[in-house]
């Protein structure tokens, strides 16, 4: 149904924009000219064009509403997957312990490699590739 009802609401704006660019700006109609006594005439054309972007842009509104009810009525909720709730904790069990590292080859019984007891921070002695702004 909801399908059905936005292929007809894409023919329906296909028309109107059709409708709309058909019209003149100053509200001549076609303008094709010819005589005043034919099918339609410019007057009776102007008048078919305001009547067809009304009744297609109302049919527009119209169909945009009721689609969007009815995709609100067919929502359904979100549902959650628990299946994979209990193998996380399988998971976890399963997986290796962490790695601990070397022991140090350094002879030195001293752990700080810095023989120097207040270290004081580096300074970047590069200049900044952009100046800075003063």
């Amino acid at each position: 149904m909801f399908a059905f009802l936005l292929i007809v609401q894409s023919l329906i704006a296909i028309a109107l924009i059709s409708v709309i660019l058909m019209q003149r700006s100053e509200g001549g109609g076609l303008g094709v000219g010819g005589s005043s006594s034919g099918f339609m005439t410019a007057r009776g054309a102007a008048d078919f064009l305001t009547r067809s972007t009304s009744i297609l842009g109302g049919l527009f509104i119209v169909l945009s509403i009721v689609m969007a009810a009815i995709a609100g009525v067919t929502r359904e909720p979100v549902k959650i997957d628990t299946s994979l709730a209990g193998k996380t904790s399988q998971t976890q069990q399963a997986a290796p312990a962490p790695v601990r590292p070397a022991p140090n080859a350094n002879p030195n019984p001293n752990p700080n490699p810095n023989p120097n007891p207040n270290p004081q921070p580096q300074q970047n002695q590069q200049a900044p590739a952009v100046p800075l702004a003063q």
